[in-house]
């Protein structure tokens, strides 16, 4: 799956990410194997997905600008919230650091901040995990989503959605239509 042992890229993770980051890196890949065992997906892969999908998140504003400029095709209205920057670009570095060929990690990495339209189930899972792990999200943001998990992937997207459109909002922040887009399609469930 990828050229490193785990070791080699918990060392990477510890070197290129500040201390909460990193714990909440391994608190998404816990609860991503965790969600994934219980829809029956593959939980290596989705506890290696949650490990790297930060792998971007400490870089600098202007070096994830450079690498989309240079590098990647991103929708205009991704461009409008700095802090999403690092899903696109960390699905590169997965590519180029970790060497991740598997389409379904590197597309769960690339949409785990806005989402899109069609999600597959194993991007659900990384998106969800991201938000719900214990190791750095307060409980009361897990509390609101996980109760969710029972009634199926999309009824705990959408909660997530809600919490993170009101978060938004409540800081003043723009919103990628994409994700207002999903938000729609959910409630039309």
């Amino acid at each position: 799956m990828v050229c490193m042992n785990r070791d080699e890229i918990l060392n990477w993770l510890k070197e290129n990410l500040n201390d909460e980051r990193y714990e909440h890196s391994l608190g998404v890949a816990e609860k991503a194997k965790e969600i994934a065992q219980k829809f029956g997906l593959d939980t290596n892969k989705a506890e290696f997905a949650g490990l790297i999908h930060d792998c971007a998140k400490c870089l600098k504003k202007e070096e994830l600008i450079k690498i989309i400029n240079e590098n990647l095709k991103v929708e205009q209205c991704e461009m409008i919230n700095p802090k999403t920057f690092h899903a696109p670009c960390g699905a590169y570095l997965a590519q180029k650091i970790f060497e991740v060929k598997d389409s379904e990690i590197l597309s769960a990495i690339r949409w785990h901040t806005i989402g899109h339209h069609g999600m597959t189930d194993f991007e659900k899972v990384i998106f969800i995990a991201d938000k719900i792990e214990s190791r750095t999200r307060p409980q009361e943001m897990i509390d609101a989503i996980e109760p969710f998990l029972k009634e199926g992937l999309d009824k705990a997207l959408l909660a997530c959605y809600k919490l993170t459109i009101k978060s938004l909002v409540d800081r003043n922040l723009k919103i990628c239509v994409n994700t207002i887009d999903l938000y729609n399609e959910l409630l039309n469930d």
